[in-house]
């Protein structure tokens, strides 16, 4: 008997397909097989084939609670270390772009200076019309994008902002890629092929062609990249860009391209961030919203609150001739 278990991998799977009704029947054509061609039943003790059947059932039951209970924690293991990795680089990115507000006190001379800028700028508002010339910009935009033989051919980004492919489909944020590849067939990790190299990657199943094998679109880090497989049928990469200040316009070098002018980034989730950080991005979605009516940010208001309590202070100086928002 030979000891390499997987040595009649091929034979018993080519067998396996053949069996529509699955396992039960594939283990009906086994034992018939022993029933009509050998002794296996027959030619011991009384009840020794029971106790052959079940020794080896249970010994093989056992390796494959094992493997099972492995792979589930290798699968948690790497979850949490993807979901640490997606929290940490969220968390600096956030802290990186918006940094909190300050107060700082005016002299009169600044205060001045300040109420005359915001008069100017509420002026040119009144003058030019924000809207129409925001519409004008978005129209230039687009009609430039359409005349640009650069962009001619490309697709458009999905969801996600990458591209949604026969074999796999790939997403990404300013930080990472992420690769979902569908396998099919409820496989094992040691089944697979990833290979995560500074600027190539090779995706596959063990014995078949490689799903992905290409330059990647830019540099990588490894270290900071990592693959799992859930469910035994899907593989999930997570590939960390050295570049955080440019958006991949494919995966690989044989991928069509996808038109990066079209892609639109979404907001994080608050509830998925800590309090500080939370803080910020609130404070950044509440200048934004006092913008679009036409009402001072909080950096504004806190500019006109030092001038009112300026003004206070200062009872004998004249503000007739000032205009305040």
């Amino acid at each position: 008997m030979s000891n390499d278990p997987e040595k009649f991998d091929s034979m018993l799977l080519a067998m396996a397909q053949q069996h529509e009704g699955g396992v039960k029947d594939l283990l009906g054509t086994i034992v018939s097989f022993l029933a009509r061609k050998t002794d296996f039943f027959t030619g011991g003790k009384d009840g020794e084939w029971e106790k052959i059947v079940k020794d080896t059932f249970y010994k093989h039951a056992k390796k494959a609670q094992e493997e099972a209970d492995k792979i589930k924690k290798e699968k948690e293991e790497a979850d949490r270390r993807l979901k640490d990795i997606q929290q940490k680089k969220e968390q600096e990115r956030l802290a990186r772009d918006f940094e909190p507000a300050t107060v700082k006190e005016l002299t009169e001379e600044e205060a001045v200076e300040l109420q005359e800028d915001i008069d100017k700028d509420a002026k040119n508002k009144n003058e030019n019309g924000s809207g129409d010339v925001a519409a004008t910009d978005a129209e230039m935009a687009d009609a430039a994008e359409e005349d640009d033989p650069k962009e001619k051919g490309k697709l458009k980004p999905n969801s996600g902002n990458g591209c949604d492919l026969e074999h796999y489909r790939w997403t990404q944020t300013l930080e990472e890629v992420e690769l979902r590849v569908p396998l099919r067939q409820v496989l094992r990790p040691r089944d697979l092929t990833v290979i995560i190299n500074k600027r190539h990657l090779k995706v596959g199943i063990k014995g078949q062609p490689l799903i992905i094998d290409g330059e990647l679109d830019a540099d990588v880090k490894i270290e900071e990249s990592t693959w799992v497989l859930q469910d035994g049928r899907n593989l999930l990469v997570n590939l960390e860009k050295v570049n955080k200040m440019n958006w991949w316009s494919r995966l690989v070098s044989t991928d069509p391209e996808i038109s990066t002018r079209k892609i639109n980034p979404e907001p994080s989730k608050l509830s998925d961030l800590d309090g500080e950080t939370r803080g910020l991005v609130e404070k950044m979605m509440y200048d934004q919203r006092q913008k679009e009516r036409g009402l001072p940010t909080s950096e504004e208001q806190k500019k006109q609150d030092v001038l009112k309590k300026f003004m206070e202070q200062h009872p004998e100086m004249d503000f007739s001739k000032c205009k305040f928002n």
